[in-house]
C-alpha cells in the first residue's frame, strides 16, 4: 500500500509568464507563448494539490521576473530552514532574493546562499539524503555548503544532456520514505560516474525512456501515492502504476516552452 502524506507547497502564478530569453534548450524567442493557457495550466496543477488535501502558499509574481513561475528553483527548504537560491544567469537574478524574502516575511530562519545553486531545481531531497545536481546551473561548492548547513549528506550527480540542464528534469523522486526510498531517472543525462552511483544507490529505481524524459516526464511531483506526471510521458505512468503509485497526467506544456514542467511550478516547503 502506497500512503500519501500531506504537502505544504509554494507556488507562482504565471501572470507575467513568456520567453523573451534563451537560458535553456526549450526556450525560444521566437516561438509563441499563450499566458492565459499557462494559467490555466497552472491552475489546474494548483487545484489538484488543493483536491489532495495538500496546503498551496502563493508568492505574488513580479514584473519582468517571467520565469519566476518555477518556484521550486526558488529555495530548498528542509527542517524550516531556508537555503536561498543564487541563479547562474543574470535574466533570473532576482527571484533569489524575492524568494527569500517570501520565506522571512513568513517567520522562517533563511540562509543567504555563497555559492551559485537553483533551489530544488539541482537539490533533491530522498529519505534523508539530498542528490545533488551540477554541470549546467549550480556549482559543486553548492553542494558543500548545503551539508555543511543541515548536517545531511549531499551527492554530486554530473549532468551531461543540455537538454536535461536541471536534476528536477532528469530524475524525480517518488517515494521520499527513507525506509524505502525510490527515484525514477533517465540515465544518459549523467555522466559515466553518476549512473554507477545511482545504480548503487537505488538499484529498484524507475528507468525513464528517452520519450519520457523529452516530455520533461521526469518533472514530476509525488506525494507518496499520488504521481503527477506530463501526458506525454505514457512509458513513467504504466511503470509508477505496476509499483502500485497513482499516476495523474497534468499538462503543463505551455510551461514547458521555458523548460519547466509540474515540478519547477512546486516548490516544498518542509517545516
Amino acid at each position: 500500500m502506497r500512503v500519501s502524506t500531506p504537502r505544504r507547497y509554494l507556488m507562482c502564478r504565471p501572470t507575467h509568464f513568456e520567453v523573451s530569453y534563451e537560458i535553456n534548450p526549450w526556450m525560444d524567442v521566437t516561438r509563441e507563448t499563450d499566458n492565459a493557457r499557462a494559467v490555466r495550466q497552472w491552475e489546474t496543477l494548483r487545484d489538484t494539490y488543493l483536491a489532495w488535501g495538500h496546503t498551496v502558499e502563493l508568492i505574488d509574481p513580479l514584473p519582468g521576473l517571467p520565469d519566476m513561475v518555477y518556484a521550486a528553483n526558488g529555495a530548498t527548504v528542509v527542517d524550516g530552514l531556508v537555503y536561498s537560491a543564487r541563479f547562474r544567469y543574470p535574466e533570473r537574478g532576482a527571484e533569489g532574493p524575492a524568494y527569500q524574502k517570501w520565506f522571512a516575511d513568513a517567520g522562517f530562519v533563511t540562509h543567504t546562499a555563497a555559492e551559485v545553486n537553483e533551489g530544488e531545481g539541482d537539490i533533491l531531497l530522498v529519505g534523508d539524503t539530498f542528490l545533488g545536481g551540477t554541470g549546467f546551473r549550480t556549482d559543486r561548492e553548492a553542494h558543500a555548503e548545503l551539508a555543511r548547513l543541515t548536517g545531511r549528506e549531499v551527492i554530486t550527480l554530473e549532468l551531461v544532456d543540455p537538454r536535461f540542464y536541471h536534476l528536477d528534469t532528469a530524475l524525480a523522486v517518488i517515494d521520499s520514505d527513507p525506509a524505502h526510498p525510490l527515484v525514477a531517472y533517465f540515465p544518459p543525462a549523467f555522466s559515466p560516474a553518476s549512473q554507477r552511483v545511482l545504480a548503487e544507490r537505488y538499484p529498484d529505481a524507475i528507468l525513464a525512456t528517452e520519450a519520457d524524459a523529452v516530455a520533461l516526464g521526469l518533472n514530476a511531483v509525488s506525494d507518496g501515492r499520488r504521481v503527477v506526471v506530463a501526458p506525454a510521458a505514457v512509458d513513467l505512468a504504466r511503470e509508477l502504476a505496476e509499483r502500485g503509485f497513482e499516476p495523474h497526467p497534468v499538462d503543463t506544456t505551455e510551461l514547458l516552452k521555458g523548460g519547466g514542467g509540474a515540478k519547477c511550478c512546486t516548490l516544498e516547503i518542509r517545516a
